[in-house]
Formats: C-alpha cells, sequence, structure tokens
C-alpha cells in the first residue's frame, strides 16, 4: 500500500473498465487524482467511490481528441495540486471490424480518441512534468498494438500507434527524469466486452478470443491496474519505453 502516496495522478478513460479499476487501486495507494472521462454521469459516480477511500479527486469531463479539453485536463491536476506526477493514457474506443465492413469514420474516430488523443494528454503531461522533476507516463497499447488480429483493421493499427509513442517519448525525454511505458492487454472483462454477445456472432466471438489465450480465460481490469501500479511506480525507476503484455501468455506463443 501507499506506493503512489501524495503522487499527483491523471488517468483519462475512468469511467469504466481498465481506467476505473486504476483510478480506485491508485486511490488506494494514495494517490490524489485527476479522473476523466467524456461520460459524465459514471466519472461523477467514480468520483464519489474515490472519495470513499479517503483520496482527493477532481473529475474532469471532456473529449482527450480536443485539443483543448486535453490540455485543460492535464491543467487541472496543476491547478489544484501544484505539479504532475503520473498519467495514464488510457481513453479509447475499441471498433471492432475487418477492412471490408470498416468505415472510413470507424477509422477516423479511433484515430482521433487512440492515437490524436494520447498524443494530446502526454504533450501536455509532458510539458507539465518538465517544470517539476520529472514523472511517469504508462500508455494503454494492446496485443493488437504488437502483433496482428482478426477483425481489428481500425483498433489495431490505433494501438500500434500507442506502442510508438510509448518509445519514442521514452526516449526523447529519458535523459529529463520522465518514464514512459505501457501495458499491452489481452482481452479484459470490461464493459464492451461483456456486451459482445448482444452482436451478430459475439457469442462465438467471445468464446473464441478466451481460448487464445494459454491461460484459457480473460482478464480482469484490476489485474491491469496492478501493471500500471507498477509501471507508475518508483518500483519501475529502471524502466522506460517497455511494453509490458498483460495477456494470460498470448504473445509468448
Amino acid at each position: 500500500m501507499h506506493r503512489l502516496q501524495d503522487k499527483v495522478c491523471v488517468v483519462t478513460g475512468a469511467a469504466f473498465g481498465i481506467g476505473r479499476a486504476t483510478a480506485i487501486r491508485f486511490a488506494e495507494e494514495g494517490a490524489r487524482l485527476v479522473v476523466t472521462d467524456i461520460q459524465a454521469n459514471p466519472l461523477q459516480s467514480l468520483a464519489e467511490q474515490v472519495r470513499g477511500t479517503g483520496a482527493e479527486v477532481e473529475p474532469v469531463v471532456g473529449d482527450v481528441s480536443n485539443a483543448d479539453d486535453a490540455r485543460r485536463m492535464i491543467q487541472a491536476a496543476v491547478d489544484r495540486y501544484g505539479r504532475l506526477d503520473v498519467l495514464v493514457a488510457n481513453a479509447g474506443i475499441i471498433p471492432l471490424g475487418d477492412i471490408v465492413e470498416s468505415t472510413v469514420e470507424d477509422w477516423d474516430q479511433v484515430m482521433a480518441v487512440d492515437g490524436r488523443g494520447m498524443w494530446l494528454t502526454c504533450k501536455y503531461a509532458i510539458e507539465a512534468m518538465l517544470a517539476s522533476e520529472g514523472g511517469s507516463i504508462v500508455c494503454l497499447s494492446s496485443i493488437s498494438g504488437v502483433a496482428g488480429q482478426k477483425r481489428q483493421s481500425t483498433y489495431g493499427p490505433a494501438k500500434f500507434v500507442a506502442s510508438g509513442i510509448t518509445k519514442h517519448l521514452a526516449i526523447e525525454w529519458a535523459d529529463r527524469g520522465i518514464r514512459v511505458n505501457a501495458v499491452a492487454p489481452g482481452t479484459i472483462r470490461t464493459e464492451r466486452v461483456m456486451r459482445l454477445p448482444e452482436e451478430p456472432g459475439g457469442v462465438e466471438y467471445l468464446q473464441a478470443i478466451e481460448k487464445m489465450h494459454p491461460m484459457a480465460r480473460i482478464g480482469e481490469p484490476g489485474e491491469v491496474a496492478a501493471a500500471i501500479l507498477f509501471l507508475a511506480s518508483d518500483d519501475a525507476s529502471f524502466i522506460t519505453g517497455a511494453i509490458l503484455p498483460v495477456d494470460g501468455g498470448y504473445l509468448a506463443q
């Protein structure tokens, strides 16, 4: 406990799934938080849950793909707490489909949120971290950002962008005390994944992706949050540019 005691942390896409689990785990570890999401009501619910742990939290509603909103998310941490120590660039969307059934709008949307949004929040976070003594950024990539996957012709390339952002920023800022790493989750029990059975072919697809992990199950949001906590904390003080699989062994195959 208290691995992030008094650390100022921004978690984007915090209302659901991995982001929510991460925000709650960070609160339990002593962090002072800014949590952001485009959906106001579930974000407020999260903020109330975080306050229940005794942690400080500032909810900020906004769209990471909008430069003004992204800047405002980071500035909220500086305005309230005086600095920024940790960014978890988690916000993202997960459209599924092969390149024939996917639309240009699907491509533009996922690149705006998962690509541009990550780049913007990292940019403004690094600007804030340079004003203090460095910091730690954890980006959300995916097994689809490391290896090819079926039905991920828009999401997969966007997560390759996330992996690329991670490695390039890690090298750019290593000598200024800013570490940049990523996690690459496999299939995780998020709200999006649990809605798959409602879609055509979704039941079969969910069964298939459960079996593709050598551990023969899907992961839990808290398992990813634990990996994010490690990379964000001083326990990972000599780690930068890493993409840490949290995938039940998928990428080891």
